[in-house]
């Protein structure tokens, strides 16, 4: 029985995963508001919008989730195709447009009275990169949780990876020129060339060399746990990094972490709900239904995090909302875990 809980259960480090965002947004507050010479500093390291520093550690972030992608899968999409037409259709014809209509009407309606013009022009801005970033990481967390179909789950997060290098450029930039947001193409598709490209073909080529070198079950038993901080870690220190640019904002506007974070969390628990119903009705399995409902709800934060730097910069608005995206997705996706757990029944054995 305790062996069955510790291989459904998350470690303690990703469980509080929420605590330690909140923990690392204070301190970089706090660095950049007692320690400025150390954004300052930071902030000397640039190439065309890119901080050097942040564009490290994201790489540290995104390389173990590449190495957990087996391309050689791919081979079997056409035996159960269902369950990725609805992935598909979630995450790149509704979701990126929900996320939209969701924040422009928060942001520029709603909340006019507390947001003004032009935070709510950038806040709209970090929401669509959100939205237009299905998750790569950290659905194996939460497909792993629910007992998804861990090879087909393999299959959706890694044509999403494939389709992101074509889709994602052209949708952004539609939906930040619908927001009043003028974008320009070289950076954006640098940002997907650097954070997609890159370190997806790395971890295929390491896969493949490891594999060959030492076999499947050293690689996935032995080589790839070894790595298995390494995207937290990356993840909190580039928050610290990115919060000590953004302490003056936050200082200045602290209801506005609470403001990003209601339509964030409304699109998280929308888009689920629509990628697991729409496979409830084409009576798909639960293994594989609770993953594609999982994907749609969750982001690819470190992609948004790292296109938001790039375009706007670090002390970008912009890039705040993508860093709030962050705190309240685990929250919410462990809410969703336990929904999803809970309605097991409605799938066919």
């Amino acid at each position: 029985m305790m062996e069955k809980d510790k291989k459904t259960s998350m470690g303690f480090f990703e469980k509080y995963l929420t605590l330690w965002v909140a923990l690392c947004m204070v301190a970089g507050v706090l660095i950049g508001k007692f320690l400025p010479a150390v954004p300052g500093f930071l902030g000397r390291f640039e190439y065309a919008n890119v901080s050097i520093p942040i564009a490290l550690l994201i790489w540290i972030m995104i390389y173990p989730m590449m190495l957990k992608v087996d391309f050689q899968s791919i081979k079997d999409v056409g035996k159960n195709p269902k369950g990725l037409f609805v992935t598909w259709t979630t995450n790149w014809l509704i979701k990126p447009f929900t996320m939209f209509g969701i924040a422009w009407l928060f942001f520029q309606v709603i909340f006019k009275a507390w947001i003004p013009a032009d935070l709510a022009k950038a806040y709209l801005a970090g929401a669509i990169l959100l939205g237009a970033a299905p998750c790569t990481a950290m659905v194996f967390v939460w497909s792993h949780l629910t007992r998804g179909n861990a090879a087909y789950t393999v299959v959706q997060v890694a044509s999403n990876d494939l389709i992101i290098l074509v889709a994602f450029t052209p949708i952004v930039a539609l939906l930040l020129g619908m927001g009043g947001v003028m974008i320009p193409w070289e950076t954006l598709i640098l940002s997907v060339v650097l954070f997609v490209l890159i370190p997806l073909t790395g971890g295929m080529l390491t896969r493949r060399a490891v594999v060959k070198k030492r076999g499947v079950r050293y690689f996935e038993e032995t080589f790839i746990p070894r790595f298995n901080h390494f995207t937290m870690i990356g993840l909190l220190l580039t928050l610290i990094i990115i919060f000590s640019f953004q302490g003056e904002v936050i200082i200045n506007n602290p209801l506005h972490i609470l403001l990003i974070a209601v339509p964030l969390a409304i699109q998280t628990l929308l888009i689920f709900f629509v990628a697991y119903l729409a496979a409830k009705l084409l009576k798909l399995p639960h293994d594989v239904a609770a993953p594609a409902g999982m994907i749609g709800a969750s982001n690819f934060f470190e992609l948004a995090v790292a296109v938001a730097i790039s375009l706007f910069g670090t002390k970008s608005p912009a890039a705040l909302a993508t860093i709030v995206g962050v705190l309240t997705e685990v929250p919410l996706m462990l809410l969703l875990v336990k929904i999803a757990n809970r309605t097991k029944s409605w799938f066919p054995a």
